[in-house]
């Protein structure tokens, strides 16, 4: 079901609410950013010990970053060309696709043509590229992710990464006041992934502090990587060169970059230094060691790029059977859920309905059956986090759609929030503004879900086996922290907005 939802995405307009967006909107996602912070601090280790300057730094930078980028004037330039590269870099993935999955034998589909009329067309070899039924999930855009890691890996090779990733680190650290080892883990989640930012650090890693590994953990649950946000920005194409969440790639972006400092911010609150980082107030870059040359350094990140692929397939197959299991002993539960409540019906009556609907129909005025929804995994998940999705700004009517995104996001994964997300801007009914969309997209974009807990264990504490239990102790705290930062970044964007 939830593919079907993703592939009408790619071929349906979006289906949006209207809103107009108020003050009253921004100032609660304004105050919503400091609710988010007030709830680590609950959470926190040790209250006492609370570096405030840190904290207010980091949701300082987050809002500076969102200003400065978000601006009526940069931003007109920044989604421009930001959305141009992905597009361009999205077709270099697509003539990729195209060679390996196009047909060497002529074979007849069924296309549509530019006066909107069904034909008949042939594909062969590299004269149409691949067959329209095979642009699925699978064969498009799963390919989009080894494409980027391979990208990715040639960047590092060439050193372009390290220069950038200093460059955030050094902002900081003296803003910030975090350890170099901790701010340069920070910044190269903002362009790869939870198990490889660690790698940039690795020499640190063995003697770091207890606040230390947290703000490690954090950063890499509160970003994605860079390989995996092309596939991210392929379930929203409209089909048509567009998106159907405007200017997507660049929000995106974005929220990769401003989710850094939120994330040493939440950490640091909710696990505080009180330790001495052995790199404090440096900032060095470890020495890595590079592929022979470029080649190398392309096929290797391809290899690393295609697992990551076969990863994201198998655990979709997984999940979603998982999940569909679940929802079906759930909804054995005799109880229908409405508009106006809860409906109770006993096991024999069999599926309740909410009522009737007068309609008019060809023999006159009709009664029409209203049915409602049944218990859900997705539905208990959106009561459970609405209240976090309205702190952000989100419109009120649209909370529980948008709750049970944060929730799947956590409890699923982000790839399973986003197909959803998608399949509510096509919906036959709006039930989503923009508004609640691109805070939703930010909000969504990072790691944090429960399959990622093992994978930053298993992965920092392959580089250092003797932080391995402390580690094991930070994991769930870490991914709350991260969830926290991330729906930051979605307050922050509705700031703006």
């Amino acid at each position: 079901m939830w593919l079907w939802l993703v592939s009408n995405a790619l071929a349906a307009e979006p289906a949006l609410r209207p809103y107009d967006t108020g003050i009253i909107d921004r100032l609660t996602s304004f105050v919503g950013i400091f609710i988010l912070v007030g709830i680590a601090w609950l959470m926190s280790e040790n209250r006492r010990k609370v570096d405030w300057k840190l904290v207010g730094w980091g949701v300082g930078l987050q809002l500076l970053f969102g200003l400065v980028i978000m601006s009526p004037f940069v931003s007109g330039i920044f989604y421009v060309v930001v959305n141009g590269g992905v597009d361009k870099l999205l077709s270099f993935a697509g003539d990729g696709a195209n060679f390996v999955f196009q047909p060497v034998q002529p074979h007849m589909v069924e296309a549509m043509d530019s006066g909107g009329q069904m034909t008949n067309q042939f594909y062969v070899g590299t004269v149409n590229g691949m067959s329209p039924p095979l642009k699925t999930f699978a064969f498009w855009i799963l390919p989009t992710i080894i494409f980027f890691s391979a990208l990715m890996s040639a960047l590092y090779h060439l050193g372009v990464m390290q220069f950038l990733v200093k460059g955030i680190a050094w902002v900081m650290v003296r803003t910030l006041g975090t350890s170099g080892a901790e701010s340069l883990s920070a910044a190269g989640n903002i362009f790869v992934g939870q198990t490889e930012a660690p790698l940039l650090i690795r020499p640190f890693v063995g003697a770091m502090t207890r606040s230390e590994l947290m703000a490690v953990m954090t950063g890499g649950f509160a970003t994605v990587a860079g390989g995996v946000l092309g596939a991210y920005v392929g379930f929203f194409s409209d089909g048509q060169g567009g998106y159907i969440i405007p200017n997507l790639p660049g929000h995106l972006v974005v929220a990769s970059i401003i989710s850094a400092p939120a994330a040493l911010a939440i950490a640091k609150v909710m696990v505080p230094e009180i330790g001495v980082p052995a790199t404090r107030g440096t900032v060095e870059m470890p020495k890595d060691v590079r592929k022979s040359n470029v080649m190398e350094a392309i096929a290797g990140g391809a290899s690393e790029g295609m697992k990551l692929a076969l990863n994201v397939a198998a655990m979709l197959i997984a999940i979603i059977a998982i999940v569909s299991m679940f929802d079906w002993a759930v909804s054995l539960v005799p109880m229908t859920i409405c508009d106006s409540g809860p409906m109770f019906q006993s096991f024999v009556e069999g599926a309740a309905t909410c009522g009737t609907n007068t309609v008019a129909g060809a023999d006159g005025v009709i009664e029409e059956a209203v049915s409602g929804e049944p218990l859900s995994m997705s539905l208990l998940l959106g009561w459970m986090f609405a209240p976090i999705a309205f702190i952000m700004g989100v419109p009120w009517a649209e909370c529980v759609p948008i709750g049970r995104l944060l929730g799947e996001k956590v409890v699923l994964t982000e790839i399973i929030a986003y197909l959803n997300l998608a399949g509510l801007m096509t919906a036959e009914n709006p039930v989503i503004s923009e508004r609640g969309a691109v805070i939703a997209s930010y909000a969504l974009c990072g790691f944090a879900n429960f399959g990622s807990i093992g994978i930053q264990i298993a992965g920092i504490g392959g580089i250092a086996e003797n932080k391995m239990p402390e580690l094991a102790s930070l994991g769930f705290r870490a991914m709350t922290a991260g969830v926290i930062a991330a729906c930051m970044t979605g307050a922050v964007a509705g700031v703006m907005l």
